[in-house]
């Protein structure tokens, strides 16, 4: 829910925090003490002009409401997860004050659930597989003697031998109750078959479910089955299933049950029971961290007994890579698995996967999967275990990958993101140009004040900002012919300097008073050359960056 409140513009969530250049953890009397300064700043009582009096009674009016938000902890706790929007929503005046931000994130769930319950009862959550098997083993078993004899022998032969679809929807019938409808069809080497299915789940309460299942097909025949789930304590569920099929071989009744147990924060153990056509007993451990996903596997069971041992590295990187490798050993033979995973678009992630197996040869897995939709094409190289088939499974899908990102998703991303920047600041523009009047209205009722603190920090020696700008500055020579986005915020600064210090907290410099944003969705930084004690100093700061000055090492010498 949460997630549709970042997707809002930023200048409709304004940083109060920024506003009143305080830190995130700052403590009542530090509100205090920033609200005072700006109180006296902007004081409506303070201007006789008329045009002056009304821009201050804007700029004081911010102030007031952003220091009234985060001096009651109730709202300061709605506003630090959900932003202005959140404290927007209905129904807040009914919960209880005593509450900690977890339980506050709850009841704000709860409520936006309620807000759209009729419209969740009518949508829909298709998820889908498309799964294209690819026989090319041609490429690498070829018997030259046998292409001899046929016309065009000198290629290859290449075919699809194996198809795959499926498709699920949902629907919510009542607050309790979830109606799913799937199908799905296959085909091998020519010979096929479908079959649908329809399960209704009831919630029964916060601690678990059931649901019944009814399917039809044309290799299986019919299937009744029922499925239980619950949470035997905070740390512990059970699934229990069951089901009878109604085959042109007699009825196969089938039953399985599950316990899973969480070992620690990060490890799940799952013990696992199946009687039917394929029992076995599983027992599996299952750790997931922040950089790293362990499995560990044992089934015993007819026909097939194993040992599976999986690990995967994530990286934290903005495209989540994710590098694995697995192994698996049992009666049917061996077979190792290394892959890799990697996010090229806002809903897509690619993945490739190479299998060698004995004795089950060596085969390249593609995956897409966008959004809820997944697109697998296994393509089953050779039957045997050879060096050839291992390294070009292996680099040729890194190489067009290579090329596909450099020639195709990196130009389409940039593209994207151009156009919704360009969408962004089109939609914002009036937002720009009241933040820009609020900006050099602040400017004009800082003068007197500038003019008051220069002459003090005169006296002494201290802290005196002889320029400042903000913005978007180009300083790479390929980017000449772009313009610098930036504003003059040296008297905004000024403003803000106490005692021959000036103190920037970690946040958006946007926010403070006398600055807007220039450049809208770019990086920004700021600019200062400032004057202490007679010597001269310079610094660039980032844009929530925190910034203390002055600093020995922002000192320039007087060549420079």
């Amino acid at each position: 829910m949460s997630a549709s409140l970042d997707e809002d513009f930023e200048l409709n969530n304004q940083d109060y925090y920024s506003l009143l250049n305080v830190r995130k953890e700052a403590t009542i009397e530090e509100l205090k003490a920033s609200y005072r300064r700006l109180c006296m700043l902007y004081h409506p009582d303070k201007h006789r002009d008329q045009q002056l009096k009304t821009q201050a009674q804007q700029l004081f009016n911010q102030v007031h409401h952003a220091y009234e938000v985060l001096s009651d902890p109730h709202s300061r706790a709605i506003y630090d997860i959900f932003g202005k929007k959140g404290l927007e929503v209905e129904g807040w005046e009914v919960v209880e004050r005593k509450r900690t931000p977890a339980e506050i994130r709850e009841e704000y769930e709860r409520l936006q659930r309620e807000r759209e319950e009729r419209r969740l009862q009518q949508r829909t959550n298709p998820k889908g597989t498309i799964s294209v098997g690819v026989d090319a083993t041609d490429l690498f078993d070829r018997y030259d003697e046998d292409f001899e004899e046929m016309p065009g022998g000198g290629f290859p032969h290449i075919e699809i031998n194996k198809m795959h679809i499926s498709q699920s929807i949902e629907a919510p019938l009542t607050n309790t109750h979830t109606a799913v409808l799937c199908g799905s069809l296959s085909t091998h080497n020519g010979n096929g078959g479908g079959n649908i299915n329809m399960t209704v789940r009831r919630v029964t309460s916060a601690k678990g479910w059931g649901e019944v299942e009814f399917g039809a097909g044309d290799i299986l025949g019919p299937l009744i089955g029922l499925k239980m789930f619950r949470n035997l304590t905070p740390r512990c569920f059970l699934t229990a299933q069951c089901g009878m099929q109604f085959s042109p071989r007699g009825l196969r009744p089938s039953c399985s049950l599950m316990m899973a147990r969480h070992l620690d924060q990060n490890t799940m153990g799952y013990l696992q029971w199946r009687w039917g056509p394929n029992s076995a007993m599983t027992t599996s451990l299952v750790r997931d961290t922040k950089t790293s996903h362990f499995t560990l596997a044992l089934q015993l069971g007819v026909p097939h007994s194993y040992l599976m041992m999986s690990y995967q590295y994530k990286f934290q990187d903005e495209d989540q890579t994710k590098v694995k490798g697995s192994l698996k050993t049992g009666w049917f033979g061996t077979v190792v698995e290394y892959g890799a995973e990697r996010k090229i678009s806002r809903h897509s992630v690619l993945s490739a996967t190479v299998s060698i197996g004995v004795p089950q040869g060596v085969t390249l897995k593609i995956k897409l999967s966008r959004a809820s939709q997944t697109y697998l094409f296994p393509v089953h190289l050779t039957d045997q275990l050879l060096p050839s088939a291992v390294f070009y499974a292996t680099a040729g899908p890194l190489l067009v990958y290579m090329v596909f990102h450099r020639l195709i998703i990196i130009p389409y991303t940039q593209a994207q993101k151009e156009q919704e920047l360009e969408l962004q600041r089109k939609s914002s523009a009036t937002d720009i140009a009241k933040k820009k009047q609020e900006a050099e209205s602040a400017v004009l009722l800082m003068q007197e004040s500038v003019r008051r603190i220069i002459e003090a920090e005169e006296s002494k020696m201290g802290l005196i900002i002889l320029n400042a700008w903000y913005g978007k500055f180009v300083t790479d020579t390929s980017q000449k012919q772009e313009k610098a986005k930036v504003i003059d915020v040296t008297v905004p600064l000024q403003c803000l300097v106490k005692d021959s210090k000036l103190i920037l907290t970690e946040a958006s410099k946007a926010g403070l008073p006398g600055f807007y944003d220039p450049c809208v969705g770019e990086e920004k930084s700021l600019k200062l050359l400032y004057q202490f004690r007679g010597a001269m100093h310079q610094v660039i700061s980032a844009d929530s960056e925190p910034l203390r000055i002055p600093k020995q090492s922002h000192r320039i010498d007087s060549e420079s």
